[in-house]
Protein backbone atom coordinates (compact mmCIF):
# COMPACT_ATOMS: atom_id res chain seq x y z
CA UNK A 1 0.00 0.00 0.00
CA UNK A 2 0.94 3.62 -0.90
CA UNK A 3 -1.03 5.44 0.40
CA UNK A 4 0.26 8.90 1.63
CA UNK A 5 -1.45 11.12 4.54
CA UNK A 6 -0.62 15.23 5.37
CA UNK A 7 -1.93 16.09 8.81
CA UNK A 8 -1.16 20.04 9.13
CA UNK A 9 2.21 19.41 7.95
CA UNK A 10 4.06 23.21 8.37
CA UNK A 11 7.47 23.95 7.48
CA UNK A 12 8.89 27.33 9.29
CA UNK A 13 12.55 28.10 8.77
CA UNK A 14 15.17 29.16 11.02
CA UNK A 15 15.00 32.61 9.69
CA UNK A 16 11.49 32.51 10.32
CA UNK A 17 9.78 32.12 7.25
CA UNK A 18 6.77 30.34 6.67
CA UNK A 19 7.21 27.71 3.56
CA UNK A 20 4.08 25.52 4.36
CA UNK A 21 1.13 26.00 6.12
CA UNK A 22 -0.96 23.70 7.92
CA UNK A 23 -0.98 21.33 4.78
CA UNK A 24 -3.67 18.61 4.89
CA UNK A 25 -3.78 16.34 2.32
CA UNK A 26 -4.68 12.51 1.56
CA UNK A 27 -3.44 11.05 -1.23
CA UNK A 28 -4.93 7.41 -2.13
CA UNK A 29 -2.89 4.06 -3.24
CA UNK A 30 -2.17 4.18 -6.80
CA UNK A 31 -2.89 7.84 -7.51
CA UNK A 32 -0.92 10.36 -9.50
CA UNK A 33 -1.05 13.61 -7.39
CA UNK A 34 0.22 16.87 -9.05
CA UNK A 35 1.58 19.67 -6.66
CA UNK A 36 1.26 22.82 -8.65
CA UNK A 37 1.74 26.41 -7.98
CA UNK A 38 4.20 29.40 -8.66
CA UNK A 39 7.85 29.35 -7.45
CA UNK A 40 8.31 30.22 -3.80
CA UNK A 41 4.26 28.77 -3.04
CA UNK A 42 6.06 25.59 -1.12
CA UNK A 43 5.42 22.42 -3.06
CA UNK A 44 8.90 21.49 -4.01
CA UNK A 45 9.09 22.18 -0.14
CA UNK A 46 6.31 19.81 0.85
CA UNK A 47 7.43 17.01 -1.62
CA UNK A 48 10.79 17.10 0.01
CA UNK A 49 9.10 16.65 3.92
CA UNK A 50 7.29 13.66 2.32
CA UNK A 51 10.67 12.42 1.07
CA UNK A 52 12.59 13.17 4.81
CA UNK A 53 15.11 15.69 3.07
CA UNK A 54 13.24 18.46 4.51
CA UNK A 55 12.80 18.37 8.61
CA UNK A 56 8.79 18.71 9.83
CA UNK A 57 8.24 21.98 11.97
CA UNK A 58 4.83 20.63 12.61
CA UNK A 59 2.17 18.09 11.74
CA UNK A 60 2.30 14.63 11.14
CA UNK A 61 3.19 12.48 7.55
CA UNK A 62 1.48 9.02 7.32
CA UNK A 63 2.86 6.80 4.22
CA UNK A 64 1.05 3.28 3.65
CA UNK A 65 -0.26 3.99 7.50
CA UNK A 66 2.85 4.30 9.21
CA UNK A 67 3.71 7.41 11.20
CA UNK A 68 7.06 7.88 8.91
CA UNK A 69 7.38 12.07 10.61
CA UNK A 70 10.87 11.73 12.13
CA UNK A 71 12.07 8.55 10.08
CA UNK A 72 15.38 9.02 7.53
CA UNK A 73 14.66 8.75 3.71
CA UNK A 74 15.64 5.20 3.42
CA UNK A 75 13.16 4.15 5.61
CA UNK A 76 10.20 5.54 4.37
CA UNK A 77 10.05 3.52 1.22
CA UNK A 78 10.03 6.49 -1.68
CA UNK A 79 12.13 6.32 -4.59
CA UNK A 80 12.82 10.23 -5.59
CA UNK A 81 13.25 11.87 -9.27
CA UNK A 82 15.09 15.32 -9.45
CA UNK A 83 14.91 17.74 -11.97
CA UNK A 84 18.61 17.27 -12.63
CA UNK A 85 19.13 13.54 -13.85
CA UNK A 86 21.65 13.23 -11.46
CA UNK A 87 23.76 10.25 -13.14
CA UNK A 88 26.92 9.48 -12.82
CA UNK A 89 28.80 10.38 -15.86
CA UNK A 90 31.41 7.02 -16.00
CA UNK A 91 28.78 4.64 -15.55
CA UNK A 92 26.88 2.95 -18.16
CA UNK A 93 23.33 3.16 -18.10
CA UNK A 94 23.14 -0.23 -16.63
CA UNK A 95 25.11 0.92 -13.55
CA UNK A 96 23.33 3.80 -13.20
CA UNK A 97 20.00 2.39 -12.73
CA UNK A 98 21.32 -0.36 -10.75
CA UNK A 99 23.31 1.71 -8.19
CA UNK A 100 20.17 1.85 -6.04
CA UNK A 101 20.10 -2.40 -5.62
CA UNK A 102 23.96 -1.79 -5.52
CA UNK A 103 23.50 0.28 -2.57
CA UNK A 104 20.90 -2.34 -0.62
CA UNK A 105 22.91 -5.14 -1.65
CA UNK A 106 20.43 -7.08 -3.74
CA UNK A 107 21.48 -10.42 -5.51
CA UNK A 108 23.75 -9.94 -8.94
CA UNK A 109 20.71 -12.37 -10.60
CA UNK A 110 17.77 -10.08 -8.96
CA UNK A 111 19.69 -6.72 -10.05
CA UNK A 112 20.33 -7.56 -13.73
CA UNK A 113 16.51 -8.98 -14.11
CA UNK A 114 14.93 -5.64 -12.48
CA UNK A 115 16.99 -3.50 -14.75
CA UNK A 116 16.44 -5.77 -17.88
CA UNK A 117 12.76 -4.90 -17.19
CA UNK A 118 12.99 -1.57 -16.13
CA UNK A 119 15.14 -1.02 -19.68
CA UNK A 120 12.30 -2.76 -21.47
CA UNK A 121 9.59 -0.51 -20.09
CA UNK A 122 11.27 2.61 -20.78
CA UNK A 123 12.77 1.33 -23.84
CA UNK A 124 16.07 1.85 -23.08
CA UNK A 125 17.23 -1.75 -23.51
CA UNK A 126 19.65 -0.52 -26.56
CA UNK A 127 21.52 1.75 -24.73
CA UNK A 128 22.12 -0.27 -21.36
CA UNK A 129 25.82 0.05 -22.26
CA UNK A 130 26.01 3.76 -23.24
CA UNK A 131 27.12 5.81 -21.19
CA UNK A 132 24.94 8.98 -20.21
CA UNK A 133 26.98 11.99 -22.59
CA UNK A 134 26.02 9.54 -25.53
CA UNK A 135 22.26 10.13 -24.30
CA UNK A 136 19.85 12.87 -25.36
CA UNK A 137 17.69 14.62 -22.31
CA UNK A 138 14.84 12.63 -22.94
CA UNK A 139 17.01 9.20 -22.85
CA UNK A 140 18.64 10.74 -19.36
CA UNK A 141 15.53 11.37 -17.87
CA UNK A 142 14.43 7.87 -18.66
CA UNK A 143 17.41 6.36 -16.94
CA UNK A 144 16.91 8.15 -13.54
CA UNK A 145 13.18 7.00 -13.72
CA UNK A 146 14.44 3.54 -14.28
CA UNK A 147 16.82 3.69 -11.12
CA UNK A 148 13.39 4.72 -9.22
CA UNK A 149 11.63 1.78 -10.76
CA UNK A 150 14.43 -0.94 -9.92
CA UNK A 151 13.64 0.09 -6.27
CA UNK A 152 10.16 -0.92 -6.44
CA UNK A 153 8.83 1.75 -3.91
CA UNK A 154 5.44 2.12 -2.53
CA UNK A 155 5.52 5.81 -3.14
CA UNK A 156 7.48 7.47 -6.31
CA UNK A 157 8.30 11.30 -5.43
CA UNK A 158 8.97 13.64 -9.16
CA UNK A 159 10.14 17.02 -8.60
CA UNK A 160 9.77 18.90 -11.90
CA UNK A 161 11.59 16.44 -13.78
CA UNK A 162 11.14 17.55 -16.92
CA UNK A 163 11.90 21.24 -16.95
CA UNK A 164 15.74 20.66 -18.45
CA UNK A 165 14.00 19.68 -21.64
CA UNK A 166 12.42 21.65 -24.52
CA UNK A 167 8.98 22.06 -25.56
CA UNK A 168 8.19 18.77 -27.73
CA UNK A 169 10.18 16.81 -25.66
CA UNK A 170 8.36 17.60 -22.33
CA UNK A 171 5.17 16.60 -24.16
CA UNK A 172 6.13 13.10 -25.42
CA UNK A 173 8.31 12.72 -21.95
CA UNK A 174 4.80 13.56 -19.75
CA UNK A 175 2.58 11.40 -22.01
CA UNK A 176 5.01 8.73 -21.26
CA UNK A 177 5.24 9.24 -17.27
CA UNK A 178 1.49 9.42 -17.34
CA UNK A 179 1.29 6.18 -18.76
CA UNK A 180 3.97 4.76 -16.69
CA UNK A 181 2.54 5.23 -13.90
CA UNK A 182 -0.77 3.52 -14.92
CA UNK A 183 0.86 0.47 -16.02
CA UNK A 184 2.92 0.35 -12.68
CA UNK A 185 0.05 1.42 -10.30
CA UNK A 186 2.36 3.46 -7.71
CA UNK A 187 1.51 6.02 -5.80
CA UNK A 188 3.26 9.28 -7.78
CA UNK A 189 3.42 12.99 -6.14
CA UNK A 190 4.68 15.30 -8.90
CA UNK A 191 5.47 18.76 -8.54
CA UNK A 192 5.41 21.04 -11.13
CA UNK A 193 4.75 25.00 -11.95
CA UNK A 194 3.40 24.58 -15.54
CA UNK A 195 -0.23 24.23 -14.61
CA UNK A 196 -0.62 22.54 -18.45
CA UNK A 197 1.44 20.10 -17.34
CA UNK A 198 -0.74 19.33 -14.01
CA UNK A 199 -4.06 19.54 -15.76
CA UNK A 200 -2.41 16.62 -18.43
CA UNK A 201 -0.91 14.20 -15.65
CA UNK A 202 -2.51 14.57 -12.64
CA UNK A 203 -5.71 12.29 -11.50
CA UNK A 204 -6.24 14.95 -8.80
CA UNK A 205 -4.44 18.73 -8.90
CA UNK A 206 -3.47 20.50 -5.82
CA UNK A 207 -2.92 23.68 -6.06
CA UNK A 208 -0.80 26.15 -3.75
CA UNK A 209 0.15 29.67 -2.55
CA UNK A 210 2.02 31.28 -0.42
CA UNK A 211 2.70 27.84 1.22
CA UNK A 212 -1.00 27.24 1.69
CA UNK A 213 -3.91 24.71 0.04
CA UNK A 214 -5.89 26.82 -2.04
CA UNK A 215 -8.00 23.55 -3.53
CA UNK A 216 -7.97 19.92 -4.67
CA UNK A 217 -9.84 18.34 -6.82
CA UNK A 218 -9.81 16.60 -10.65
CA UNK A 219 -7.98 18.75 -13.74
CA UNK A 220 -11.54 19.47 -14.50
CA UNK A 221 -13.55 20.20 -11.76
CA UNK A 222 -10.73 22.99 -10.87
CA UNK A 223 -10.81 24.20 -14.43
CA UNK A 224 -15.33 24.36 -14.18
CA UNK A 225 -15.60 25.27 -10.44
CA UNK A 226 -12.35 26.98 -8.86
CA UNK A 227 -12.55 27.99 -4.79
CA UNK A 228 -10.92 31.08 -5.41
CA UNK A 229 -9.79 33.91 -8.34
CA UNK A 230 -6.09 32.52 -7.83
CA UNK A 231 -7.21 29.12 -9.01
CA UNK A 232 -9.48 30.29 -11.73
CA UNK A 233 -6.55 32.34 -12.89
CA UNK A 234 -3.53 30.27 -12.43
CA UNK A 235 -5.56 27.23 -14.34
CA UNK A 236 -6.00 27.40 -17.46
CA UNK A 237 -4.07 28.79 -20.87
CA UNK A 238 -4.77 31.89 -21.32
CA UNK A 239 -5.81 32.32 -17.98
CA UNK A 240 -9.43 33.63 -17.43
CA UNK A 241 -10.19 37.18 -17.96
CA UNK A 242 -11.05 39.28 -14.40
CA UNK A 243 -13.16 42.35 -14.36
CA UNK A 244 -14.50 44.36 -12.16
CA UNK A 245 -18.51 44.81 -11.89
CA UNK A 246 -21.07 45.87 -10.05
CA UNK A 247 -24.37 43.50 -9.96
CA UNK A 248 -27.89 45.21 -10.78
CA UNK A 249 -31.05 43.37 -9.87
CA UNK A 250 -34.42 44.19 -11.37
CA UNK A 251 -37.44 43.16 -11.92
CA UNK A 252 -36.32 39.49 -11.36
CA UNK A 253 -33.14 39.87 -13.61
CA UNK A 254 -29.95 40.66 -12.93
CA UNK A 255 -27.18 42.22 -14.71
CA UNK A 256 -23.28 43.47 -14.24
CA UNK A 257 -21.97 46.86 -15.01
CA UNK A 258 -18.74 46.87 -16.18
CA UNK A 259 -17.84 50.54 -16.52
CA UNK A 260 -19.64 51.73 -19.20
CA UNK A 261 -20.44 48.77 -20.48
CA UNK A 262 -23.40 46.24 -19.15
CA UNK A 263 -24.18 42.17 -19.79
CA UNK A 264 -27.28 41.51 -19.40
CA UNK A 265 -27.54 37.76 -17.26
CA UNK A 266 -29.68 35.17 -17.68
CA UNK A 267 -33.01 34.85 -16.16
CA UNK A 268 -32.07 31.33 -14.10
CA UNK A 269 -28.92 33.30 -12.95
CA UNK A 270 -30.43 33.98 -9.20
CA UNK A 271 -31.43 29.81 -9.35
CA UNK A 272 -28.32 28.82 -10.30
CA UNK A 273 -26.18 30.97 -8.02
CA UNK A 274 -28.45 32.34 -5.45
CA UNK A 275 -25.18 33.89 -3.45
CA UNK A 276 -25.42 36.58 -5.71
CA UNK A 277 -28.53 37.93 -4.78
CA UNK A 278 -26.39 39.22 -1.59
CA UNK A 279 -24.11 41.43 -3.90
CA UNK A 280 -27.09 43.67 -4.87
CA UNK A 281 -25.63 47.36 -5.33
CA UNK A 282 -22.36 45.99 -4.59
CA UNK A 283 -18.74 44.73 -6.74
CA UNK A 284 -18.04 41.64 -7.44
CA UNK A 285 -15.10 40.32 -10.05
CA UNK A 286 -16.53 38.65 -13.18
CA UNK A 287 -14.24 35.95 -14.85
CA UNK A 288 -14.31 35.43 -18.30
CA UNK A 289 -12.94 32.31 -19.51
CA UNK A 290 -11.26 33.09 -23.19
CA UNK A 291 -13.24 30.46 -25.13
CA UNK A 292 -16.44 32.09 -23.40
CA UNK A 293 -15.94 35.11 -26.02
CA UNK A 294 -16.79 34.94 -29.55
CA UNK A 295 -16.40 37.43 -32.29
CA UNK A 296 -19.94 38.91 -33.26
CA UNK A 297 -18.63 40.21 -36.87
CA UNK A 298 -18.07 36.17 -37.01
CA UNK A 299 -21.55 35.11 -36.62
CA UNK A 300 -22.37 35.29 -33.20
CA UNK A 301 -25.07 35.23 -31.54
CA UNK A 302 -26.77 38.60 -30.44
CA UNK A 303 -27.02 39.28 -26.69
CA UNK A 304 -24.49 40.13 -24.04
CA UNK A 305 -22.08 42.24 -25.76
CA UNK A 306 -18.61 43.89 -24.96
CA UNK A 307 -16.59 46.18 -27.02
CA UNK A 308 -12.70 47.26 -27.50
CA UNK A 309 -10.30 48.07 -29.73
CA UNK A 310 -7.84 44.88 -30.87
CA UNK A 311 -4.46 45.46 -29.59
CA UNK A 312 -3.12 42.44 -30.75
CA UNK A 313 -4.58 39.51 -33.35
CA UNK A 314 -2.57 36.18 -32.96
CA UNK A 315 -3.19 33.24 -35.48
CA UNK A 316 -2.64 29.91 -34.13
CA UNK A 317 -4.23 28.36 -37.09
CA UNK A 318 -6.67 26.38 -35.29
CA UNK A 319 -7.85 29.47 -33.37
CA UNK A 320 -6.82 33.01 -33.02
CA UNK A 321 -6.69 34.65 -29.65
CA UNK A 322 -7.57 38.72 -29.87
CA UNK A 323 -6.03 41.14 -27.13
CA UNK A 324 -8.86 43.46 -26.94
CA UNK A 325 -8.82 46.69 -24.82
CA UNK A 326 -12.06 47.44 -22.86
CA UNK A 327 -13.03 50.92 -20.52
CA UNK A 328 -13.23 48.36 -17.58
CA UNK A 329 -10.94 48.09 -14.03
CA UNK A 330 -8.82 44.99 -14.38
CA UNK A 331 -8.58 42.49 -11.48
CA UNK A 332 -5.69 40.27 -10.41
CA UNK A 333 -5.07 37.75 -7.54
CA UNK A 334 -3.20 38.54 -4.29
CA UNK A 335 -2.06 36.45 -1.79
CA UNK A 336 -4.08 33.26 -1.05
CA UNK A 337 -6.76 34.17 -4.10
CA UNK A 338 -8.07 37.84 -2.70
CA UNK A 339 -7.97 39.99 -5.55
CA UNK A 340 -6.32 43.22 -6.26
CA UNK A 341 -8.44 45.77 -8.18
CA UNK A 342 -6.06 48.18 -10.76
CA UNK A 343 -8.01 51.81 -10.89
CA UNK A 344 -6.77 52.37 -14.19
CA UNK A 345 -10.00 52.80 -16.43
CA UNK A 346 -9.22 50.25 -18.98
CA UNK A 347 -7.83 46.26 -19.47
CA UNK A 348 -7.42 43.74 -22.03
CA UNK A 349 -9.05 40.85 -22.08
CA UNK A 350 -8.05 37.78 -24.33
CA UNK A 351 -10.75 36.25 -26.72
CA UNK A 352 -10.56 32.79 -28.32
CA UNK A 353 -12.16 33.14 -31.72
CA UNK A 354 -12.39 31.27 -34.75
CA UNK A 355 -9.78 31.14 -37.04
CA UNK A 356 -12.78 32.69 -39.66
CA UNK A 357 -12.55 36.17 -37.58
CA UNK A 358 -11.90 38.96 -39.51
CA UNK A 359 -11.18 41.24 -36.74
CA UNK A 360 -7.62 42.90 -37.19
CA UNK A 361 -5.50 44.92 -34.71
CA UNK A 362 -6.46 48.24 -34.79
CA UNK A 363 -10.12 47.65 -35.48
CA UNK A 364 -12.88 47.80 -33.24
CA UNK A 365 -14.35 44.20 -31.95
CA UNK A 366 -17.77 43.27 -30.57
CA UNK A 367 -17.70 39.91 -28.39
CA UNK A 368 -20.65 37.83 -27.50
CA UNK A 369 -20.26 36.79 -24.21
CA UNK A 370 -21.79 33.20 -23.09
CA UNK A 371 -23.17 34.61 -20.14
CA UNK A 372 -24.22 31.35 -18.48
CA UNK A 373 -20.76 30.32 -18.37
CA UNK A 374 -19.51 33.71 -16.55
CA UNK A 375 -17.49 33.17 -12.56
CA UNK A 376 -18.34 35.60 -9.83
CA UNK A 377 -15.85 36.22 -6.84
CA UNK A 378 -15.87 37.87 -4.08
CA UNK A 379 -13.99 41.24 -4.28
CA UNK A 380 -12.64 41.16 -0.51
CA UNK A 381 -11.80 37.75 -0.13
CA UNK A 382 -11.52 36.34 -3.67
CA UNK A 383 -13.71 32.93 -2.72
CA UNK A 384 -16.02 31.95 -5.58
CA UNK A 385 -19.83 32.70 -5.76
CA UNK A 386 -20.01 29.11 -6.88
CA UNK A 387 -23.39 27.48 -8.81
CA UNK A 388 -25.29 25.72 -6.66
CA UNK A 389 -24.30 22.37 -8.99
CA UNK A 390 -20.46 23.24 -8.29
CA UNK A 391 -19.60 23.29 -4.34
CA UNK A 392 -16.00 23.29 -4.44
CA UNK A 393 -13.77 20.95 -2.81
CA UNK A 394 -10.91 23.91 -1.48
CA UNK A 395 -9.08 20.84 0.83
CA UNK A 396 -8.14 17.18 0.30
Amino acid sequence: MGSIRLDRIDKVYDNGFHAVKELSLSIEDGEFLVLVGPSGCGKSTALRMIAGLEEITGGQLWIADREVSELEPKHRDIAMVFQSYALYPHLSVRDNIAFPLKLRKVTKAEAQRRVEEAARILELTSELDKRPAQLSGGQRQRVAMGRAIVRQPSVFLMDEPLSNLDAKLRVQMRAEISALQRSLGTTTVYVTHDQVEAMTMGTRVAVLSKGSLQQVDTPQRLYDAPANLFVATFIGSPQMNALSGTVELADGGARVRLGEQVLELPPEILDTRPGLAEYDGRDVVVGIRPESMEDLADGGRTGAVLTGEVLLREGLGSEVLLHVRLPVRSVAAGDGGSPAVSSEGSVTVIARVSPSSESSTGSFAQLHVDTGQLHFFDPLTGSSIARVDQQQHPAG
